[in-house]
């Protein structure tokens, strides 16, 4: 049975990384979610794509050089679907608090050692604060990142996000004691998948958005999708 990811809440359908997002995820039914995570200059864990505010909200800057207070007063709607009210960036613990996900994906990107450290032990403190550790996966596609969580938080479920087949991700995930592989779906051959399964590996396919590529990879026996689009997905692999 192939689950449903909603891609930073329902990125196709309100402003992506948003509270908005997240919440229109769970209407369609869709428990499980996607997000990215960034650090803000006071060491809150927020929740967005890029390393910049350019993208979501139109302002100049790095998020590391904004304090959680300053980015949860920015509109993050731009450059997703219309929207009326104002969007937020939120904190990731907002979004523990309103929102009652089965399982959460959080992507961390790459960061240097110290970085990714503090990361590691924000994460770990706020996923046991919540009771979530056995519904939270930490995923990234950095060796920095992975090594950090390996080390410091290793009871916490670790992921490694491949996009390009130019280093084996079987290999590397198994290096860094990965159970999940979130994998570009322009990768997943049967093969690929097959390996990594017997590998004990959850094969979760981003991002995938056209109906017929969902029902394509369900049937060839991926573990999960991620999307844009989870009420789409949600008809689609019910039928």
């Amino acid at each position: 049975m192939t689950v449903i990811y909603g891609h930073r809440g329902a990125k196709g359908e309100a402003p992506e990384n948003t509270l908005a997002s997240f919440q229109r995820c769970l209407e369609h039914g869709v428990k499980r979610c996607e997000l990215d995570l960034h650090l803000s200059s006071d060491g809150e864990l927020m929740v967005i794509h890029d390393p910049t505010l350019k993208h979501t909200t139109g302002r100049r800057g790095k998020v590391s050089q904004h304090s959680a207070a300053e980015l949860m007063s920015y509109d993050a709607r731009q450059g997703g679907p219309g929207w009326k009210q104002p969007c937020p960036i939120p904190r990731l613990e907002e979004l523990f608090q309103h929102c009652d996900f089965d399982h959460w994906q959080l992507e961390v990107k790459s960061a240097s050692r110290v970085k990714a450290a503090c990361m590691a032990l924000a994460i770990r403190e706020l996923v046991e604060r919540y009771g979530l550790l056995d519904k939270v996966t930490v995923t990234s596609s950095s060796r920095v990142v992975l090594r950090a969580l390996e080390r410091l938080t290793p009871d916490l479920s670790r992921g490694l996000v491949a996009e390009y087949a130019w280093l084996d991700p079987l290999k590397v995930a198994k290096h860094y004691g990965c159970d999940l592989l979130a994998l570009n779906w322009t990768l997943c051959t049967p093969e690929r998948l097959q390996k990594a399964q017997r590998q004990g590996l959850h094969v979760s396919v981003w991002t995938v958005n056209e109906p017929a590529l969902m029902r394509r990879l369900a049937d060839f026996g991926v573990d999960s999708v991620i999307t844009d689009f989870p009420g789409l997905a949600a008809q689609t692999l019910k039928s």
